[in-house]
């Protein structure tokens, strides 16, 4: 295998990496509504803007009854003809976790959004689940990697998660109640935010894996990437981050990792290093949720 026990696990130095940390973009649940008086053409080309800047590209996670009319699936076009991988975050973002979704719930919903995406050039076989959570006990953690497998998708995880979606939410909350309000203190706690959740993850990295990996970052479709993710690529290359493509970042082997861990899920860095029990300390669960940046953007106001 590619990837050893770190040397935090063994004792053995790690080796320094001659290269910049490798980044790529990933977006979920693309939505044709406005928000924060953004229509959606707004949101993506927006978006899409500021990939084609950095001449870049990403891979969108199509959540299918978020995009299952007209001008959602000119939205899906929209990136397909940008060349960007159209991957499948399932139809219902059902909760693989809780109790009430069966195994054979969750397979029938993830096939359900095929016909929404497949007929897109740029359809891959990627699945990520909703909520990053991969099943609450062994048998649906192994039925649904043996049902994606059986279908031929690889799982479209993020080895950098983040909470972007809570802040958007705080700031769509500030414009409806102020159109004219000033967003600058949410851009400086958004690039914060995922600044910070960048080096906890990288640095968990290397001290899980012998090897840098190509790292993918999860995103929203949403106002508040609309508005700042041109600053956040620019944080990251000012920062000596390089950003790549999502199916170069893909290919790399550390995706096909199949961490055992019950509940299964999280950010792909975060379960492996719960699999190897050695960071119970570090490790809080969920790896990412709004309880956590609630309390700092109450003190901010925001």
């Amino acid at each position: 295998m590619r990837y050893a026990v770190a040397a935090a696990l063994t004792g053995v130095p790690l080796p320094k990496s001659e290269q910049s940390p490798q980044i790529a973009f990933t977006f979920d649940d693309p939505s044709g509504t406005q928000r924060a008086n953004l229509g959606w053409h707004q949101i993506n080309e927006n978006i899409l803007a500021s990939l084609a800047n950095h001449k870049i590209k990403s891979a969108l996670f199509v959540c299918g009854m978020r995009v299952d009319n007209g001008d959602g699936r000119q939205l899906v076009a929209d990136w397909d003809r940008g060349g960007h991988l159209i991957a499948n975050h399932s139809y219902s973002h059902l909760d693989f976790n809780s109790g009430d979704t069966t195994l054979a719930e969750f397979e029938a919903d993830a096939l359900k959004n095929e016909p929404l995406i497949h007929p897109c050039d740029h359809f891959t076989r990627l699945f990520r689940y909703p909520f990053f959570k991969e099943g609450d006990t062994t048998d649906k953690r192994d039925g649904m990697r043996s049902f994606l497998k059986e279908h031929g998708y690889r799982i479209g995880r993020a080895t950098i998660d983040a909470s972007d979606w809570a802040i958007s939410a705080r700031l769509e909350k500030r414009v409806g109640n102020n159109p004219k309000a000033d967003l600058r203190d949410y851009r400086d706690f958004f690039l914060q935010h995922i600044w910070e959740r960048a080096q906890f993850y990288e640095s968990l990295a290397h001290r899980v894996l012998a090897q840098a990996v190509r790292h993918t970052v999860l995103l929203h479709h949403n106002p508040l990437n609309a508005l700042f993710f041109s600053d956040l690529i620019g944080m990251f290359v000012k920062n000596k981050w390089k950003p790549v493509d999502a199916d170069y970042a893909y290919r790399d082997p550390i995706y096909d990792l199949q961490p055992k861990t019950l509940p299964a899920g999280e950010s792909l860095i975060w379960a492996l290093a719960k699999e190897t029990g050695k960071f119970e300390g570090q490790l809080r669960y969920p790896g990412e949720d709004e309880v956590y940046e609630n309390p700092r953007m109450d003190a901010l106001h925001l």
